[in-house]
């Protein structure tokens, strides 16, 4: 079985593009390691479409932040959520 991270929310943003998506970045406590999702736009209404404040994510999907400015803040931001939020809660 793959070996998994807990990643937590640390940044959404709007695509460039007119596709209307949003970006999801999740960061591992350390900032080291970033997880994208895209989410249409349109998938953020109604109840059972909450965002996740954290997920497990497998390590292969884990991608490496190299700017050590966007490290420090994604750790920042893990440190913020997890302090104010259950890892299976959602936004």
């Amino acid at each position: 079985m793959p070996e998994t991270t807990r990643v937590w929310l640390v940044e959404r943003t709007y695509s460039d593009d007119e596709q209307n998506l949003i970006i999801l970045t999740y960061a591992t406590p350390d900032g080291h390691r970033d997880f994208r999702k895209e989410r249409a736009l349109t998938s953020f209404t109604g109840a059972s479409r909450r965002t996740p404040v954290s997920l497990e994510v497998e390590e292969t999907n884990l991608g490496v932040v190299a700017d050590p400015e966007t490290r420090s803040r994604y750790a920042d931001e893990v440190s913020r959520m997890a302090a104010k939020h259950d890892p299976d809660a959602a936004l």
